[in-house]
């Protein structure tokens, strides 16, 4: 054991923090699990496994939830509460009786009560209907929460500052806290809801949500044995695995996104006096999203039409910002008579050395060079400002 425990920590001090987290997750999988109502089965119901482990620490916490079929939300609540050090050891208890509930520390998804102070947070009752926005004012959500929002936005900083290291109180962890309950939790709260995603029919059905999957690891109707507990342990590591992944994406990729963006934007003036376009230094940056987020934060007047950037040829695009995240409009397009026209031909056609091409659909340019790019989006600009109508497209 000795040997093994060395190996472990050994192997921990070389991965992430998230990584980590999912070694310690997958290590205990199998541990600290109890059944209430197990003695209650027959054998046919009952797992080859025993429902509660004896460990060395008898007064560790215990988290309670329902028995029986699992969903995707209680198990996200119960991962969340064990990445903190007061529930990392904690027993989760799955049953519906009230009396083995009650000796729980912290309830999830069952007992008919949201009560924080009593750490109960079920919403199921008729009299529930808080959102994100209706608990949190200024944040904008309002997906009627389930158990798993619930316990994020009680707990979510102090679980994200456990496992980025981040402090509680810096920028950027407010920025992953908004960002994966908007991306990841507040998809769980709507589907055990049972909110649609949109008005109407759906075209297609999507049958492979984080969601979907948890519930898959239910027993079918027709086997053999109807227990749980192995599908829910199951369960507990898919979704850490998932939130793990996408916590250690945001952080380590898309925040540093967010960082070039912003340090472009407060530049804009220096690469334009119209402050209308901004320069990235390296090609490949995921930059939508956080520019329209830092024009909203940062109060600017007057919106952003180009971005300018290297391609993997150290040759040079212009690209227009769409008129939004989900639409191919522009806020401003390339000049329609460069559309379709390559090379010396568009030179000569816009009096600009060194063009590449400008796509049919106007959206986007190339360009040998940083400046050559640049005029491009200049002579644009100028066109626009003496012919309103050429733009978006």
């Amino acid at each position: 054991m000795l040997a093994v425990n060395f190996i472990k920590l050994t192997y921990l001090r070389k991965i992430s923090k998230p990584a980590a987290a999912l070694l310690h997750l997958k290590l205990r999988a199998n541990f600290s699990f109890f059944s209430a109502d197990s003695t209650c089965k027959s054998l046919r119901y009952m797992s080859s496994q025993p429902k509660r482990l004896c460990t060395e620490n008898m007064s560790a916490k215990k988290i309670g939830t329902h028995n029986g079929t699992f969903h995707c939300d209680e198990v996200l609540a119960c991962f969340f509460l064990r990445q903190l050090p007061e529930y990392k050891d904690a027993e989760i208890i799955r049953t519906r009786d009230p009396a083995e509930l009650a000796k729980c520390d912290i309830v999830v998804d069952v007992g008919g009560e949201f009560d924080p102070e009593k750490h109960h947070y079920d919403h199921h009752q008729r009299t529930f209907a808080e959102s994100f926005h209706s608990l949190c004012p200024e944040k904008p959500w309002v997906t009627k929460l389930s158990s798993a929002g619930l316990v994020y936005l009680h707990f979510g900083r102090r679980l994200l500052a456990q496992l980025t290291q981040l402090k509680e109180d810096n920028r950027q962890l407010e920025v992953l806290f908004d960002k994966l309950y908007e991306n990841f939790v507040e998809e769980v709260d709507a589907v055990d809801n049972g909110i649609s995603q949109c008005d109407g029919e759906a075209r297609y059905a999507v049958s492979t949500t984080l969601s979907s999957r948890v519930g898959h690891l239910n027993p079918r109707w027709n086997s053999k044995s109807q227990d749980t507990e192995e599908g829910f342990k199951k369960a507990l590591v898919l979704v850490g695995e998932e939130f793990l992944d996408r916590l250690e994406y945001y952080q380590t990729s898309w925040l540093p996104a967010r960082v070039v963006v912003e340090g472009a934007v407060q530049m804009r003036h220096k690469v334009d006096p119209s402050g209308e376009v901004v320069v990235f230094s390296q090609g490949g940056c995921p930059w939508k999203e956080h520019l329209f987020a830092l024009e909203k934060e940062l109060q600017v007047e007057t919106p952003i039409k180009f971005v300018l950037y290297p391609d993997q040829n150290a040759q040079w695009r212009v690209q227009c910002v769409p008129a939004g995240l989900n639409t191919f409009q522009n806020r401003l397009s390339l000049l329609e008579k460069w559309r379709g026209v390559r090379d010396q031909a568009l030179s000569e056609l816009s009096g600009i050395k060194d063009c590449i091409f400008v796509h049919a659909g106007g959206f986007i340019g190339g360009n040998k060079t940083q400046e050559g790019a640049l005029e491009m989006a200049r002579r644009t600009l100028q066109a626009a400002a003496q012919c309103p109508a050429n733009g978006s497209s």
